[in-house]
C-alpha cells in the first residue's frame, strides 16, 4: 500500500464518475452489473447531493457511500431493493423523506482494512441528526450465508455471527458499526447468490430525532430544576403558610428553573391547631386545605411561569385517606399522583391506604415521573416509568431519622442508575413540636444521575447542606441521557433479559 499523506471526505461529483465505475468494477467482482451508469449517479447528485459521499486518500478515491431519503411509511420492512429504489432509478427519493435509506457503501480493495467504511458510516449518522431523519435503513448481504445454507437457517446463521462463532464480514461491519437486524428478507437482491438470495434489513436509529409537531416551541433538552429544601416551623395561618410557599417559587423562578419541587408533607405545621385531635382526625383536619392549596400552586406555576410538583398532601376521596401531589404546569393544566406505598407509621397513626394509579407525565421538558418517599424503594415503579419514556424521576420525601433519609437516597441513586435517567429529591428538615406524629425531620435535598463518563462520577449532580433550609439549583441536560442510552459504558435499559422476565402494569 502506498504511504498515506492525506485523508479527506468530500461529496461526490460528477467528475469523479469515471474513476467512481473502476472502482465499483474493483469492488463487486462476484456481481453481474457491478457500477451504476452515469445518469443513475447524475440524478443522485442532482436530487440528493448530501447523500452521495466519497474518501479519497492521496486524492484518489477510496470509497464511496450512496444513499437516497425515503418516505418510510410508504414501504413495509418486506421490501426488495428494487422496490425501495423504484428499480434503480431511484425516483423513491423523498425531499420530505424521514428514513436515510442506503444504497451502496463499497471501499476499493486497495484501501480495505484501514477503517475508511468506519468514517462513511459516521458521516451518514451526523447527516440524519443535522437532518432530523429518524435513522438509517438499508438491506445487508450475508455473502458467506451460502456455504451454511445446508446446515443453518438464516436466523441461526445470524445468531452465530452475532456471537462471533461465524465470521461474515459485511454482517460483522455493520453490528460493529452500532447496526442492529430488524428482520431477514427473502429475494432482497437478485442475483445474491453468495447470500442465497438472503438479506438482512438493518436499522440505526438516531436518537436526537424529533418528530415534526405544530408546536412553536420544541421541548427543552437543557432543563434547570429548583429543589425546596423546606423548614418545619409553626405558622400563625393558611396565609402565611402560601406566604412562604409563593416566596420559594419566586426564588427559584428568578433563577429561570423550570420546575419546583417541594417536599412531601410540607404543609404538617397547619395541623398545629388540631394537635388537640388524635392523629387520625387531625390530618383530616390538613386534607381540608388540599384543595385549596392546589388551586393556589396552579396560579404560582402561570404567573411565575414554572413547573411546580407540589410534594404531597393528605386527601379524602369517598371517606378513605390518601397521600397525594399535583403537578402544576406553567400552562395551566395540572395532574395528580397518588403515593403507592404507604410506610407502616402512616397505615397505623393516620389510617392512610395506598393509592393505585402510576404514569409518566408529559411537560414542556421531557417526561417526568414522581414517586413519594417510600415509593422510590420499590424498583418495578420507576422501571415502569421509566418503559414510558421518563427522563426524570422527582421524589418529594420527608424522614424524621438519618436512617431513614438514608435509604431513600440510597434507593434514588440506584434509581438513576438503572433507568439512566436524573433523579431530584427533596425533603423537609427541622422540628415540629406541637404536632403529634412530625416531631423532627432530616433531610439533604440532591439531583442524582446515572454513573458514566458524561456525568459526575459519583452520580451526584448537586446536593443541599443538610438540615438547613435552603433552595439546590441544578442543570440537566436531556441529551446526555439519549447518547447513554445508545452509547453508554453498559446499558441497563437495552440490555435487561426481557427473554426471561416482564413488567407490566396491571
Amino acid at each position: 500500500m502506498q504511504n498515506i499523506e492525506n485523508v479527506e471526505l468530500s461529496l461526490l461529483s460528477l467528475d469523479d464518475y469515471q474513476e467512481l465505475k473502476q472502482i465499483m468494477i474493483e469492488a463487486y467482482t462476484n456481481l453481474e452489473d457491478p457500477y451504476r451508469e452515469e445518469h443513475q449517479i447524475k440524478f443522485l447528485i442532482s436530487n440528493f447531493p448530501e447523500g452521495q459521499v466519497v474518501i479519497k486518500v492521496n486524492d484518489q478515491i477510496a470509497g464511496c457511500a450512496l444513499s437516497i431519503k425515503v418516505d418510510y411509511a410508504a414501504f413495509d420492512d418486506t421490501h426488495t431493493y428494487n422496490e425501495i429504489t423504484g428499480n434503480d432509478t431511484f425516483n423513491t427519493h423523498r425531499s420530505y423523506g424521514d428514513t436515510l435509506y442506503g444504497i451502496d457503501v463499497f471501499i476499493k480493495p486497495d484501501f480495505r482494512g484501514l477503517r475508511l467504511g468506519r468514517r462513511l458510516y459516521d458521516y451518514r449518522k451526523e447527516l440524519c441528526e443535522r437532518a432530523n431523519l429518524k435513522g438509517i435503513t438499508f438491506g445487508g448481504r450475508i455473502p458467506h450465508y451460502h456455504k451454511f445454507a445446508d446446515e443453518l437457517s438464516p436466523k441461526e446463521y445470524i445468531e452465530k455471527v452475532k456471537r462471533k462463532e461465524i465470521h461474515d464480514p459485511v454482517l460483522n461491519f455493520q453490528i460493529s458499526n452500532d447496526f442492529y437486524p430488524a428482520r431477514i428478507i427473502k429475494g432482497y437482491l437478485e442475483g445474491d447468490t453468495g447470500s442465497n438470495d438472503y438479506a438482512v434489513l438493518l436499522k440505526w436509529s438516531n436518537i436526537y430525532y424529533e418528530k415534526p409537531n405544530k408546536q412553536t416551541i420544541p421541548t427543552k433538552k437543557l432543563v434547570r430544576l429548583g429543589l425546596i429544601q423546606w423548614q418545619m416551623r409553626p405558622y400563625k395561618n393558611f396565609d402565611e403558610l402560601i406566604e412562604q410557599v409563593e416566596y420559594f417559587v419566586d426564588a427559584v423562578a428568578s433563577y429561570h428553573a423550570d420546575f419546583a419541587l417541594f417536599p412531601e408533607f410540607f404543609n404538617a405545621p397547619l395541623m398545629a391547631e388540631h394537635n388537640h385531635l388524635s392523629e387520625p382526625q387531625a390530618i383530616r383536619e390538613l386534607a381540608k386545605y388540599t384543595e385549596t392549596i392546589v388551586q393556589k400552586f396552579t396560579d404560582l406555576a402561570i404567573s411565575y411561569n414554572i413547573n411546580i410538583i407540589t410534594g404531597s398532601m393528605p386527601e379524602i376521596v369517598d371517606d378513605r385517606l390518601y397521600n397525594v401531589g399535583y403537578l402544576c404546569r406553567r400552562d395551566g393544566t395540572k395532574e395528580r399522583f397518588e403515593k403507592l406505598h404507604v410506610t407502616p407509621d402512616e397505615t397505623k397513626v393516620w389510617g392512610m391506604e395506598g393509592g393505585t394509579q402510576l404514569k409518566a407525565f408529559d411537560t414542556d421538558c421531557g417526561k417526568i415521573g414522581v414517586l413519594v418517599c417510600y415509593d422510590s424503594e420499590f424498583p418495578e415503579l420507576s422501571r415502569i416509568l421509566a418503559d414510558e419514556g421518563m427522563d426524570i424521576l422527582f421524589v418529594p420525601f420527608l424522614t424524621d431519622t438519618q436512617n431513614g433519609y438514608s435509604r431513600v437516597r440510597a434507593c434514588s441513586q440506584a434509581r438513576a442508575i438503572e433507568n439512566e435517567c436524573y433523579v431530584a429529591i427533596a425533603g423537609g428538615v427541622g422540628n415540629l413540636p406541637k404536632v403529634h406524629n412530625m416531631d423532627i425531620q432530616y433531610a439533604q435535598s440532591a439531583v442524582f444521575t446515572p454513573c458514566d463518563f458524561a456525568f459526575p462520577s459519583n452520580g451526584i449532580k448537586a446536593e443541599a447542606t443538610p438540615n438547613t433550609e435552603m433552595i439546590l439549583i441544578a442543570d440537566v441536560d436531556l441529551y446526555l441521557l439519549k447518547e447513554l442510552h445508545q452509547f453508554g459504558s453498559v446499558k441497563n435499559l437495552k440490555d435487561r433479559r426481557t427473554d426471561l422476565f416482564e413488567l407490566r402494569k396491571r
